[in-house]
């Protein structure tokens, strides 16, 4: 090895060079640690220069891999020494990256396309990566464009270097966020779920479990990842992977393994760790897509094998967890059965049938928990299938509440527990089921007279049965019972209770029953802090009595705290899924943990409170449910009245828009008001053209000469002439009493203007408009006059020419031909005008109409604003008075508190309490419908 040193640092030939790094590399599988020591400066200095020559930079790269690299000791660490192989590995490895530099060259060498050169760089980087994990990532961090060079290896054509490339950058991304990040952004989603496609889905081979091994690298714990994945729309192409076909039988190995990934990084994207928002998110665009959906079908297919069944149920657990839309989606599923059963009732049945897996039963406990996690539409269901009248009398079919009593009074430990906790978790933060389900009796046995599933529960307690069984139903009690002061009275009603609950409590038992004690306290202690002291008996003052004597106040304190204080309720606490090595460990719940917390240390205050200081504090109470009251009566008042406030605006608004539509209406009949304007223009200056044409044809008629044998035939016509312009003449005293008329209606329209004026002083501008729409009317009446008038002096002109016309004999048949004419023409012009007249009244009458539904219209849309003016006024006004009663309600209030604060009672900051103004409304609303 020295010799072959000796030749790679002083050979100036390269083929010697090349020969001597050959030799090494052989020896280096064998003779791992004397060629590290001895070679490892002589093959990074020929990486530096020697770069030309692939083959031998392929030599040193793979000489180094075998060097660093402990892949290829595996077969014999158990024979000789496991750690001293490590240590090797670390050592080099170390050595390696003390010179950055070295890491920055192997990076440029990876970017070669030969594959002699970069397939060895990319195993020595991964081996790398996998000794000093850390150390590495950070000076590719810092590298530049490090990261993106590394990228690259995925859209290389040759598979062997593809995969290896997801191989690597699984090291480069193991708990670096920043890497992640990088990673993501240069499209990492895009090609990995392109292999996975190409590949396969989950038939495909190990390539794509190295894919999704990667997937969840990025994804997990990174919510910016998270949401790239989501805006990316990446969530849909997830839905092809998991289409099943009807034969499910013989799944492969890989395929499992495959499935049982993806169905993984599902949960990575949904997970309850995640932050709420983003979570939510996740869980709408799978639904959207699909994806839900194809969860179910797998759940409810036949010869799925039991570890991806038992996946698939948490998946679709953690999907449906807290989004509504998703649990309706679910408690609509059915099974595909003959008669169909929902989804929940099946998966129930496997729950509490003890023939099943351990795993599986915790899986369906998790995915009824979620689907009743802020689900009180789904609680409701669930509780209601226990309410004497929704049963099933025909007993054809089994229904969730039947199962899960069934269960919680079997002789199995385990389905006991279950049912527990799963009916808790119908109960959770709803007070309202917890005082319907004191309703629900059960009968026992034939011929005894049923009891309440209160009583029953009580009774299982008090028999002595396992440890596991006693601790489900006491945690089912103490939530039943928390925050329930008519659950309490019913418990305490029982008088065999509450002496069991003593003497449980003060006997000194082995360890595994402190666990018990424990519960116990807690249950005795919710009985005395959400007592209301209906019972004379059970009053808190004579139950702090009976601890005092029997336990004393130490002791119990003591027992209390038996619970935080064990191991398997700090694992529960940890997260919501159940996850339990043994059946032996299902000891609580993880809401459960919730609820310990929550009333360990007031039940310990209210313990030692003396009778004076409850009377005081329900005093206060008291006081400060009423003030409550009264905040809370005149905050609806005042909804009440917004909501008055917005439905006057929309009033406001709708007459606004009508008043808009009139105006736009009387703007169209303006317009066409112009167009018939128009259409009269037109017509007169016809009119006009064809007079002229007329006339100058009769002057050029009177200056030809006419024979003198037709005088006295002209001389007759020219008496018929006479009498047919007598008669025009009378038709001109007609027309001209029509204009009379239209004088004096025109005086009438003034009238009705002035007054119409003089009524709608400071009106509207849209009646300003119709003012001068009949201004321009009238301009119009006196145009049609002036052209009568016109025609008159016409007509004049035409009597003068044919008084002219007797002594001159040669012009009368002219005369005579020209009067006919114009005859037919007055008659047609006089029609006419009486028709346009009579349209013009028309008009004038129809703008009439409008001009006065217009006012109406105004007069009802100011008398409707001057009433919502003094609406609003008023309840500006009580707005005000309200303003000054709350004022003195928090002033009140804020001595409650100082007394409070004075007697030692811990009082929440205003500020909790008004953020908490919500939550006190929606618990007045609960306590009014309850009553």
């Amino acid at each position: 090895i020295q010799k072959l040193c000796d030749r790679v640092a002083s050979s100036t030939l390269l083929d010697d060079r090349r020969d001597a790094v050959r030799a090494l590399k052989s020896l280096s599988k064998k003779y791992r640690l004397e060629v590290g020591i001895q070679a490892m400066e002589h093959l990074i200095h020929v990486l530096q220069t020697d770069r030309s020559d692939s083959e031998i930079i392929g030599y040193a790269l793979d000489t180094l891999y075998n060097v660093i690299s402990n892949d290829l000791e595996e077969e014999e660490q158990e024979e000789n020494s496991a750690k001293q192989v490590d240590d090797l590995g670390s050592q080099f490895t170390e050595i390696f990256i003390k010179q950055q530099e070295n890491v920055t060259l192997l990076l440029t060498l990876v970017e070669e396309f030969d594959f002699h050169v970069r397939w060895p760089g990319v195993k020595l980087l991964t081996s790398l990566l996998k000794q000093q994990g850390p150390q590495v990532q950070q000076i590719i961090l810092v590298s530049p464009m490090g990261v993106s060079r590394l990228m690259d290896l995925l859209a290389d054509s040759r598979e062997v270097i593809r995969n290896d490339g997801v191989l690597l950058l699984q090291q480069l991304t193991k708990s670096n966020a920043a890497i992640q990040k990088i990673v993501a952004f240069e499209n990492a989603f895009e090609r990995l779920l392109d292999i996975i496609t190409e590949e396969g889905n989950s038939d495909g081979g190990i390539v794509v479990e190295d894919c999704l091994l990667l997937l969840q690298n990025l994804l997990k714990n990174n919510n910016s990842n998270q949401n790239f994945f989501k805006e990316g729309s990446y969530i849909q192409r997830m839905k092809p992977w998991f289409e099943v076909g009807d034969d499910n039988c013989g799944w492969s190995a890989q395929k499992v393994t495959n499935l049982h990934l993806m169905l993984q990084l599902v949960r990575v994207l949904v997970s309850p760790t995640n932050p709420p928002g983003a979570t939510s998110s996740c869980q709408k665009a799978m639904f959207l897509c699909g994806l839900l959906q194809q969860l179910c079908t797998i759940l409810m297919a036949t010869g799925v094998p039991a570890d991806i069944l038992t996946e698939t149920i948490n998946t679709v657990s953690e999907v449906i967890r807290g989004c509504q839309t998703n649990q309706d989606y679910f408690a609509s599923v059915n099974a595909p059965s003959n008669p169909p059963r929902p989804a929940i009732v099946v998966l129930l049945m496997s729950m509490v049938n003890e023939r099943q897996p351990f795993v599986l039963r915790c899986a369906v406990l998790y995915c009824f928990q979620c689907f009743l996690y802020k689900n009180q539409k789904g609680q409701g269901e669930i509780v209601s299938t226990l309410l004497p009248s929704t049963i099933d009398a025909t007993g054809n079919s089994v229904s969730a509440g039947q199962l899960l009593c069934g269960g919680l009074f079997s002789t199995d430990s385990l389905s006991n527990w279950c049912a527990a906790v799963a009916l808790a978790h119908a109960l959770q933060e709803n007070a309202t089921l917890k005082e319907q389900l004191l309703r629900v009796q059960l009968a026992t046995s034939i011929g005894n007279p049923p009891v309440s599933l209160l009583q029953q529960c009580t009774n299982i307690l008090s028999q002595g049965s396992k440890v596991q069984t006693r601790v489900g139903l006491l945690m089912l009690l103490c939530t039943w019972l928390s925050n329930c002061s008519i659950a309490v009275t019913h418990f305490l009603h029982n008088p065999a209770n509450v002496p069991f609950l003593t003497g449980q409590i003060a006997e000194n038992l082995g360890e595994e029953e402190q666990l018990v004690q424990g519960l116990c306290a807690l249950l005795l202690g919710i009985s005395i802090y959400y007592n209301d002291n209906s019972l004379e008996n059970y009053r808190k003052e004579k139950l702090k009595q009976l601890i005092e004597k029997r336990i004393g106040r130490e002791n119990f304190i003591e027992k209390l705290g038996f619970i935080s204080k064990h191991e398997l309720y700090s694992r529960a606490a940890q997260k919501p899924q159940p996850s339990f090595s043994s059946p032996d460990h299902m000891m609580f719940d993880h809401e459960f943990t919730k609820l310990v917390k929550e009333l360990e240390g007031v039940i310990s205050k209210a313990i030692y409170k003396s009778s004076e200081e409850d009377k005081k504090e329900e005093e206060v109470k008291k006081t400060l449910e009423q003030h409550d009251n009264i905040v809370t009566h005149y905050k609806k008042v005042i909804r009440e009245q917004d909501q008055e406030l917005e439905e006057l605006k929309q009033r406001i608004n709708t007459l606004t828009s009508q008043n808009e539509q009139l105006q736009a209406t009387v703007t169209q009949q303006v317009s066409q008001i112009q167009q018939h304007k128009d259409q009269y223009n037109l017509l007169k200056v016809q009119l006009g053209k064809d007079t002229q044409h007329h006339n100058s044809h009769g002057d050029t008629l009177q200056m030809n000469g006419i024979q003198t044998e037709e005088v006295s035939k002209l001389k007759e016509e020219l008496e018929e002439w006479k009498n047919k312009h007598e008669l025009l003449q009378g038709q001109l005293k007609e027309k001209d009493s029509v204009i009379e008329k239209l004088n004096s209606s025109q005086l009438e329209v003034g009238a009705t203007e002035q007054s119409l004026q003089t009524s709608r002083f400071g009106g509207l501008e849209h009646s300003n408009e119709l003012q001068k729409e009949l201004e321009m009317l009238r301009s119009q009446i006196q145009l049609q006059s002036a052209e009568i008038s016109k025609l008159q002096m016409e007509n004049q002109k035409l009597q003068v020419m044919s008084t002219a016309a007797d002594p001159i004999v040669a012009d009368s048949g002219a005369t005579a031909a020209t009067s006919s004419e114009l005859e037919a023409r007055l008659e047609q012009e006089i029609k006419e005008l009486k028709s346009q007249v009579k349209a013009l009244s028309e008009e004038k009458e129809s703008l009439k109409q409008q001009l006065d539904s217009s006012n109406s219209t105004v007069a009802v849309l100011q008398d409707k604003n001057s009433r919502l003016e003094r609406e609003v006024a008023e309840s500006k006004k009580e707005q005000d008075d309200l303003l000054v009663l709350l004022a003195d309600q928090d002033q009140k209030i804020a001595a409650q508190k100082m007394q409070l604060k004075d007697f030692g009672v811990a009082v929440e900051d205003e500020d909790d309490t008004e953020s908490g103004d919500q939550g006190d409304e929606d618990e007045d609303g609960d306590e009014e419908e309850q009553d």
